[in-house]
């Protein structure tokens, strides 16, 4: 009995939400979905993963982050705008959120073809599919080390790149074996990489002489 009450409030529900969200106009609809979106997730068994929430946001609200490491070459670019063409978005843009905007986490060439294409963009209403993560973890190492993860999961990231990076998080007073830890390289990958571009940073902290001092008057 108490299965079948259930189960005529869950039809009576679904029928109210239908009939009242369909009368909307089309923003209004798209904000209520998302509303009941994130209620669902907040009493959700799998809360605590990002791809149990997909909204759809404007395009506007969306940016690039300026540190991603995974360059895409043009022929693979045309394949992505093509992909989205013909299958429509399959994943969704993970970003991160501050202040109302949307840094883009990982999707950064998805968010691309979203925003450019203009038969894309047109389709999707000016809108694009996003997920957040880490949304307690406010420090752009943070984000930055969420981003770096997503690319090398898939073995995709430039090194010279990749590089600028470590010696940025080590700026921020990331220790080696954080840095490790956080982006999944070993010891020595951290330390190649710091060697990379941040060669004379590794040494900041060291004692030398300015410079070498030759006695002419010196015999060999």
């Amino acid at each position: 009995m108490e299965t079948i009450i259930k189960s005529g409030w869950m039809q009576i529900i679904n029928a109210v939400l239908q009939n009242e969200i369909a009368d909307m106009p089309e923003e209004e609809r798209i904000d209520a979905i998302n509303i009941i979106k994130m209620a669902l997730h907040e009493i959700s068994p799998f809360k605590n993963e990002p791809i149990d929430c997909v909204i759809w946001v404007p395009c506007d609200t969306v940016l690039a982050n300026d540190y991603n490491p995974n360059k895409v070459a043009p022929p693979e670019m045309r394949l992505l705008e093509t992909s989205i063409l013909e299958d429509g978005y399959t994943q969704p843009i993970v970003t991160w959120v501050d202040d109302g905007k949307r840094e883009v986490i990982d999707g950064f060439h998805r968010n691309r073809v979203g925003q450019e294409c203009k038969t894309i963009r047109e389709r999707i209403r000016g809108y694009l599919p996003v997920t957040t993560v880490n949304e307690n973890r406010h420090d752009r190492g943070d984000r930055i080390a969420s981003t770096i993860r997503h690319n090398r999961a898939r073995g995709k990231h430039q090194i010279s790149a990749m590089s600028d990076i470590v010696v940025e998080l080590a700026r921020r007073n990331w220790s080696d074996a954080k840095i490790g830890r956080e982006l999944g390289m070993d010891p020595d990958e951290v330390l190649r990489l710091k060697q990379i571009t941040g060669l004379a940073e590794m040494f900041a902290n060291e004692d030398f002489s300015e410079a070498w001092e030759i006695d002419p008057y010196t015999e060999e």
